[in-house]
C-alpha cells in the first residue's frame, strides 16, 4: 500500500483524532485533516443515525451546509441506499450500489445531484457500547473515484476512531452525570465551589457566583477566596491548609465548618471545607481538590409548586401555605402574603398535617426542606 501521507502526517491527524472528543464540535479538525488528505468534498461522521424516532447527529467538514445537513436528517436518510454497510469495512458506493442505480435513484437525483457529490467511500462502525456511527468522504461526478490506497488510508484510521468514539461516549456520560448532580446541589441552594492543589478555583455553581458577586463575606481575588473578616481569613486558610494536606497525603476526607460574617449585617453564611480524595490515577495541578459548600440562611427554598402539590397530594391553597411555611414566615405572616385569614390558613394547616402525617408546623417545613421537591 502506498500511503499519500507520511508517517509525521499520519501521526498528527491520529493525535488530532483522539483530541476530538475535547473539541466544542467533535472531531471536525481531524475531518478537515481527512478530507484534504483524500482529495474529496465532504467528510461527514454520523454519531447517530437518523430515524423516525430520533433526530440524527453529524459533524461535517467546513464548507458544508447546515441546510443540506437538516435536510438529510429530517428527510432523506430514509431514501439513502448506501448504509448497511459491512462492519468497519471500507466500502466504496460503487461495490454496494450499481451506478445505474445510483443515477436512477430518487436519493440521488434529488439530495446528492443537487450538491455535486457523485463518488461516496464509506464505513459504519457499531461500538461494544451500542453506538452505530457512519463515516463518509465524498467527491463530485468529475473528480476520480477512490482508489485502493485511498480506502487503505481510511481503513487505518478507523479501529482509533472506534476507540475515540468510546471515550467520547464515556466523556459524555461523565459529564451528564455531574451536570445532573451540579443541578441538585444547585436546586439545593447550596453555593459549590471547587478548588485545585494551589487553592485556586476551578469550578464554582450558580449560587457560588451570585454570591461572590455580592462580594459580601466573601469574594474572589486572583483565583482565590477572600472570607469575612481578618480573623474568618485566617481560620479559612487554616481549614483549606488542613484539607490540602489531607488530599496530598490521601488521608480520609477531612470535613471542616465555620460560619462568616457578612458585612451587611445580614445572616451569617455557612460553610463546610471537605478535601476530595483523588483517584487512584490522578496527576496534574488542576485536580479538583478541595470542595467548599456554602449555605445562604436567607435563600428561600425552591421547591416547585407543582411537584410539592403531587408530593403529598395537597390542594393549591394548601401548597402555597407549605411553601411559605417552609420558607421561614410564620402562620400570621403567611396568611396576610395569601390574604386569607388566620382561621383559614389554620384550616388548611390542620388538612396539610393530616395528608403528611405530621403533628407539628416544625415537622411540616422538615419534611418538605428535606424531600425530593426540591429536586424538582
Amino acid at each position: 500500500m502506498a500511503l499519500p501521507l507520511s508517517l509525521d502526517q499520519f501521526s498528527d491527524m491520529l493525535g488530532t483524532l483522539y483530541q476530538g472528543p475535547l473539541e466544542n464540535v467533535p472531531w471536525t479538525s481531524f475531518l478537515d485533516q481527512l478530507k484534504n488528505a483524500l482529495n474529496s468534498k465532504y467528510a461527514t461522521f454520523i454519531l447517530r443515525a437518523p430515524s423516525q424516532q430520533v433526530d440524527g447527529l453529524s459533524i461535517s467538514t467546513s464548507g458544508s451546509s447546515e441546510a443540506v445537513t437538516s435536510a438529510y436528517h429530517q428527510h432523506f436518510y430514509a431514501l439513502d441506499p448506501f448504509v448497511g454497510l459491512p462492519e468497519r469495512q471500507v466500502v466504496s458506493l460503487i461495490e454496494f450500489v450499481s451506478v445505474d442505480d445510483w443515477l436512477n435513484s430518487e436519493f440521488y437525483k434529488n439530495f446528492m445531484e443537487p450538491t455535486d457529490v457523485f463518488h461516496v467511500l464509506g464505513a459504519d462502525i457499531n461500538t461494544p457500547d451500542g453506538a452505530h456511527c457512519r463515516i463518509r468522504i465524498s467527491r463530485s461526478r468529475s473528480d476520480p473515484p477512490f482508489n485502493q490506497d485511498e480506502k487503505d488510508l481510511l481503513t487505518l484510521f478507523l479501529p482509533h476512531l472506534e476507540r475515540a468514539v468510546v471515550l467520547h461516549m464515556h466523556l459524555n456520560r461523565m459529564e451528564s452525570e455531574r451536570n445532573l448532580y451540579a443541578g441538585a446541589v444547585d436546586q439545593l441552594a447550596v453555593g459549590t465551589i471547587i478548588l485545585d492543589q494551589d487553592g485556586k478555583v476551578l469550578q464554582k455553581n450558580r449560587l457560588a457566583e451570585r454570591l461572590l458577586e455580592e462580594k459580601d463575606g466573601l469574594k474572589l481575588v486572583n483565583d482565590s477566596l477572600q472570607i469575612g473578616t481578618p480573623r474568618d481569613s485566617q481560620q479559612f486558610r487554616q481549614l483549606i491548609k488542613q484539607a490540602l494536606l489531607a488530599q496530598k497525603s490521601s488521608n480520609p476526607s477531612v470535613v471542616e465548618a465555620m460560619r462568616v460574617q457578612r458585612p451587611s449585617g445580614r445572616a451569617d453564611l455557612g460553610i463546610v471545607v471537605r478535601s476530595i480524595p483523588p483517584s487512584e490515577w490522578s496527576e496534574g495541578k488542576h485536580c479538583p481538590t478541595v470542595a467548599i459548600f456554602i449555605s445562604d440562611p436567607e435563600q428561600e427554598s425552591s421547591a416547585p409548586h407543582e411537584i410539592v402539590r403531587a408530593l403529598f397530594d395537597l390542594t393549591p391553597a394548601e401548597t402555597q401555605l407549605a411553601l411559605l411555611l417552609a420558607n421561614g414566615l410564620t402562620l400570621d405572616e403567611a396568611s396576610d402574603e395569601l390574604g386569607i385569614s388566620r382561621n383559614t390558613a389554620r384550616a388548611h394547616l390542620r388538612a396539610t398535617f393530616s395528608k403528611t402525617g405530621v403533628t407539628r408546623q416544625t415537622m411540616l417545613v422538615r419534611l418538605i426542606l428535606r424531600s425530593v421537591a426540591t429536586l424538582g
